[in-house]
């Protein structure tokens, strides 16, 4: 808003000729500045992120000793597309969403 008042300024109370785009050039910086700054502290390091996640589900197979995000430990008897079984305890294996794992324990 205090930008298009000061680009009003101008001689006679209105931008003129080539004022008028240096002006309007001079309201895009801030937004394109903004955008730079969100998408390297926000946007690219929540894809990196994404990415080896995604590395690290397409590596992980049977024997594989997991934990889930909710927690859980426990070791990879069969993995599917979409699901993963694991055994949590002698005996008992339970089933959860492949993208449920949160990270391989390095045993």
């Amino acid at each position: 808003m205090f930008g298009l008042a000061f680009a009003m300024s101008g001689p006679a109370g209105g931008a003129t000729g080539q004022a008028g785009g240096f002006a309007a050039f001079q309201q895009i910086i801030p937004l394109v500045l903004m955008f730079a700054i969100f998408y390297f502290l926000l946007i690219r390091p929540q894809q990196k992120k994404a990415k080896e996640h995604k590395a690290l589900l397409d590596a992980m197979k049977k024997g594989d000793n997991v934990i889930t995000a909710g927690g859980v430990h426990g070791k990879v008897t069969s993995v599917d597309d979409t699901t993963v079984t694991l055994e949590i305890a002698n005996n008992v294996n339970i089933k959860i969403v492949k993208s449920y794992i949160a990270s391989i324990k390095k045993d």
